[in-house]
């Protein structure tokens, strides 16, 4: 009997260790009375072209005769095709450096920063006629990326189209389980946090916003402090329950 009590009050002690220490590993607490920023219309629907940034890494592709061996129905009678094993190799990516300029091949340094990549495809285009005949650019990023932390474990999700929503990412990131809390999930934007509850149409209708690359996605885990108090604690307590079971067997 006293071994039990023994037992019980060992558990009643693990169980007030970990109401305490359960929440130990959740990110980005927000504070008391905290508001959170308002998701415009804007970025929920309104789809925009990337604009380029400093510190982009861009991949450039550049074609003769408006870029006509991309649609080429007959490769073999071209003499493109002598010149297929150069053409296949990996393209390198250009840094857009902290100025605003990339330096390319031949054409030398470029001020793109600030242009979407059409205007800057246009761009490059007119330097390249310099030395090609009617060339055909063409111009994507290659290091955009967004952070999902929290319950589907840290991820970096690579962002390949110019506009892709919080719902798509959450799909590239394995969606949102049991043990997640889709009504608390969380973007932080620079100086800008938004709250979004997916667990309802009208809140899949108002925070289905369009992410940027650099965003972060935080979605809380779901805690059980019971199972997460004899996790973090079962050693303690199988010691204390070994040392309390020697005693009384030694006072008997």
């Amino acid at each position: 009997m006293r071994l039990l009590v023994s037992r019980l009050v060992l558990l009643s002690v693990g169980i007030l260790f970990s109401c305490a220490s359960y929440k130990q590993n959740i990110m980005f607490r927000l504070p008391d009375g905290f508001k959170p920023d308002v998701i415009t219309k804007e970025a929920l629907s309104v789809e925009k072209n990337y604009i380029v940034q400093h510190n982009d890494y861009l991949k450039l592709e550049v074609y003769s005769n408006k870029g006509e061996k991309l649609i080429d129905p007959n490769p073999e009678l071209s003499n493109l095709s002598a010149n297929q094993n150069v053409n296949n190799k990996e393209e390198p990516n250009y840094l857009v450096d902290i100025n605003g300029l990339v330096k390319f091949p031949m054409i030398g340094e470029l001020q793109l920063e600030g242009l979407t990549l059409r205007q800057a495809e246009e761009i490059i285009q007119k330097e390249y006629q310099k030395y090609f005949k009617e060339p055909f650019a063409l111009l994507t990023y290659t290091n955009k990326r967004v952070i999902v932390l929290g319950a589907p474990g840290g991820q970096v999700i690579p962002l390949n189209n110019q506009n892709i929503s919080l719902v798509e990412v959450l799909g590239m990131a394995k969606g949102v389980d049991n043990f997640a809390k889709a009504q608390n999930i969380r973007v932080l934007r620079k100086d800008k946090v938004f709250l979004i509850d997916l667990s309802t149409i009208d809140g899949y209708k108002d925070g289905n916003m369009l992410i940027e690359s650099g965003d972060i996605v935080y979605i809380e885990p779901v805690r059980r402090p019971v199972s997460e108090a004899f996790r973090d604690y079962a050693g303690i307590v199988g010691l204390a329950v070994s040392v309390y079971t020697l005693i009384i067997v030694a006072n008997k």
